[in-house]
């Protein structure tokens, strides 16, 4: 197959599959409103009904910023009841009316002018008010009416795939452009090195050799030095493989303070544009930047984060960052300014808000010329605040934005020496391409041995409408809400199909086959030889020096949780990736077991954390010798075999969420031991794969220990660490069915998050069927861990 073949086939797949995750995202919450009464929407928290217009003024962008409360003539307090609605999510005001009056709404509106112009962003979130960002710019006339009596709808968003999903087409204009001109007609991104060597259409070039570099930080270990030279001499990629604890972040730092700064290594300062898989992944580096010294020269980075101002870190530093604080105090923005107020007034003229209008409208003919007002000042607006904006981000020298902000206006026409991206292996493919096709180089940081970006659509699916339809027959229907809280807290649901397919499938497929770490001082043989010439028009013509040996084709992902970082590493070899392999979190023996399994037994703990223990707390001081038993070992595993401590399905599915009653009174007990020993609530978090076995914890725990001990699933803890660990692994069946705890990504987040204590609870004659992966662990645990039999206690 050639070059331009493979290419056209993995652009079409990743469209394919953006397409499958836009249609799922849809699919439920279009369920939702037309199966939901608005009572029960308000039940759930997806609406807020009996609102009032409080103000309407205009924010960034020229958007229409409208304030939200709860009238008085309706509710006995201002304070909204407990809701599902944060900043950024996409909602809709609508007139407040009866079940049947909405459902007659929905219809009406469905696709309609008043729809759109009435959906937008949640833009601030408090006690008494919300804030929705409505876009008007791509209104026509006049902007939707805002009943007077209305509610706020939570609706799907799909911007970020979107966003995807044009990025992907931009990559097919500039490598696959079409015969008859038309891309031409769009923005198209120039063909670059770097886009070539990530695709595979060349190898990755010959590094350059840098001979004396002298760190800023002395104290990095040899793993993470390297890791930080490698980076700086890769021409085009570099992947920086951070297994837990081992100090990705800190590691990070060093490099961008070498790409910033005038060295011998570094002949002049370069640009970069610092990314993440999320906000909090970007904030904390943002965060530690602010805190660096200022260079030798009283020199300091200057920085500008881009991202909606609520859902950044609440810290001073960071807030003072943003791009609209930085805009507010910049010297242009008096240009503004005064439009801004102009429009303010007029807006509060129209809805009735604005002073001496007693909360009367203008009549018809007037509100049409203030309207053609509004779009006057608007666009004026606009073109002064673009002028702010790229004043600010000039005299930037870092910009720090989600991998998914990074494709908005403010950016449009931005360029940057180098990408870096963290978390990259929780982020789609596509996503990252948004920072790489404004840059010159990118470095990759995560590790793909944890969890992959969290996917709604069946994974691997390619079923038909038909056939989902045959099975909806066939098994008992999962009720909107149940569909919709799945995919808010972004669990799968358990598939009972406990067969190896998934693991299977995926050996089959290269790009899902595990690829063990190589020493990588020593890169591995190139991939066997293969196919992937090109004639010299097309963009496979390998103008790269090479690095030795053809590259392995560019495949079609089987799904999204493929991530870039994954094909990599797959496509180019260890030759593009540095391990670290020192961590600082984890008591040795905790750390063991991952090790072996996950990371070919590299990753070893650093001598200040191979040895700690809860008695080596500082709030432990005076102990028993009962609680010296428990303060003393580093593993316990509660095994339930034989006690017949069966789960339970949530529902009346059998596709439910899983919880395990009896094994949530093992866990209370042993965190009440814990905590009589004088471990603190807050040195104690509850992982469970399952978030009806959350629900049911809290329950139990939290009325006791409030919201200090931490209780969640595993995808909440990714990133986290606490110094206690307790799992509940859940099942427990006759059938021996585990789900998708087979995911050893998924356990092996689970168990690293713990500094001292791992505390496992589970039935190991139910577990260790579930895959070889599980059943060495279950040995693992008989051979290593305090065994105490749950029935025994």
């Amino acid at each position: 197959m050639s070059a331009d073949s493979q290419l056209r086939a993995f652009l079409d797949r990743q469209k394919e599959l953006l397409q499958k995750e836009r249609e799922a995202e849809l699919d439920r919450y279009a369920l939702i409103l037309s199966n939901s009464s608005q009572k029960l929407l308000e039940q759930k928290g997806l609406a807020l009904g009996n609102l009032t217009v409080a103000n309407v003024s205009v924010g960034l962008g020229g958007r229409t910023l409208v304030e939200l409360e709860r009238s008085t003539a309706y509710h006995l307090s201002p304070l909204f009841p407990p809701h599902e609605l944060r900043p950024g999510d996409i909602a809709r005001i609508e007139e407040n009316a009866s079940t049947a009056a909405k459902k007659k709404l929905v219809k009406s509106t469905e696709g309609g002018r008043e729809a759109r112009e009435n959906e937008g962003v949640v833009y601030k979130v408090s006690d008494t008010r919300i804030v929705l960002a409505l876009d008007t710019s791509e209104s026509s006339g006049e902007d939707a009416e805002l009943p007077e009596r209305c509610r706020l709808v939570k609706m799907a968003n799909t911007i970020t795939i979107d966003r995807m999903d044009d990025i992907i087409d931009q990559l097919g204009r500039a490598l696959l452009p079409a015969a008859d001109g038309s891309s031409a007609k769009k923005y198209t991104p120039i063909i670059t090195p770097l886009m070539r060597a990530l695709l595979g259409l060349s190898e990755v070039s010959e590094k350059t050799a840098i001979s004396d570099l002298v760190f800023f930080d002395e104290t990095l270990n040899p793993s993470q030095k390297q890791a930080v030279k490698f980076a700086l001499e890769a021409p085009e990629v570099a992947c920086i493989h951070g297994p837990p604890g081992t100090g990705k972040t800190h590691t990070l730092i060093e490099i961008i303070r070498q790409l910033t700064t005038v060295t011998s290594a570094n002949p002049k300062p370069l640009r970069l544009l610092i990314c993440g898989a999320s906000n909090l992944s970007v904030d904390n580096i943002l965060e530690r930047l602010l805190a660096l010294p200022a260079s030798s020269k009283g020199d300091r980075l200057t920085f500008t984060r881009i991202g909606h101002p609520a859902r950044v870190m609440a810290n001073e530093g960071i807030l003072d960052a943003t791009l609209e604080a930085k805009s507010y105090r910049s010297e242009q923005a008096a240009l503004a300014r005064d439009v801004k107020i102009e429009l303010d007034n007029v807006l509060g003229t129209l809805s009735g808000k604005a002073k001496g209008s007693k909360g009367k409208r203008p009549k018809r003919p007037e509100r049409k010329k203030l309207w053609e007002e509004v779009r006057s000042l608007r666009k004026e607006y606009r073109q002064r605040e673009g002028q702010v904006v790229q004043a600010v981000l000039k005299e930037s020298q870092i910009v720090l934005a989600t991998c998914h902000s990074a494709g908005g206006r403010q950016l449009r026409n931005e360029s940057f020496d180098v990408a870096i991206i963290d978390e990259a292996t929780q982020a789609f493919e596509a996503v990252c391409w948004i920072p790489i096709l404004k840059a010159k180089k990118v470095i990759l940081a995560g590790d793909p041995k944890q969890l992959p970006p969290t996917v709604l659509a069946a994974p691997g699916s390619r079923k038909t409408k038909q056939d989902n339809a045959a099975k909806a027959k066939a098994k008992p229907a999962k009720s909107a809400l149940e569909e919709l809280a799945e995919a808010v807290e972004g669990l799968t649901v358990d598939d009972e199909a406990d067969s190896d397919e998934a693991d299977s499938a995926a050996v089959e497929d290269p790009i899902f086959a595990e690829q063990g770490d190589v020493d990588d001082d020593e890169p591995a043989e190139p991939p066997a030889a293969s196919n992937n010439s090109a004639s010299p028009e097309s963009p496979g013509k390998d103008s790269t020096k090479s690095v030795g040996g053809n590259l392995i084709p560019l495949r079609p992902p089987r799904s999204l949780e493929t991530t870039l970082f994954d094909r990599l590493l797959t496509m180019h070899g260890p030759r593009v990736k540095r391990m670290l392999n020192v961590q600082y979190r984890m008591h040795k023996r905790i750390v063991t077991f991952p090790s072996r399994k996950m990371y070919d037994s590299r990753l070893r703990s650093h001598p200040s954390v191979s040895s700690r223990l809860l008695r080596d707390l500082p709030n432990i001081t005076d102990t028993r010798d009962d609680d010296d038993d428990i303060l003393s070992t580093p593993v316990v595993f509660f095994d339930t075999a034989g006690c017949e401590y069966f789960e339970r399905t949530e529902g009346d599915s059998d596709e439910g969420s899983k919880c395990n009653e009896n094994e949530v009174t093992i866990v209370k007990n042993w965190a009440d031991q814990l905590i009589a020993a004088g471990v603190l609530p807050s040195q104690i978090a509850v992982i469970t794969p399952y978030s009806a076995q959350v629900t049911l914890l809290t329950s139990i725990i939290r009325p006791i220990y409030g919201v200090d001990l931490e209780i969640g699933t595993v995808d909440s803890m990714q990133g986290r660490e606490k110094d206690t660990v307790i799992i509940s692994l859940v099942r427990s069946n006759d059938k021996r069915s585990v789900g998708f705890l087979k995911d050893k990504r998924r356990l092996n987040v689970a168990m690293t998050r713990a500094k001292r204590h791992l505390c496992v609870v589970g039935d190991s004659s139910t577990v260790q069927h579930g895959s070889g992966y599980l059943r060495s662990w279950m040995t693992w645990l008989e051979n290593n861990a305090d065994v105490r039999y749950a029935g025994l206690e």
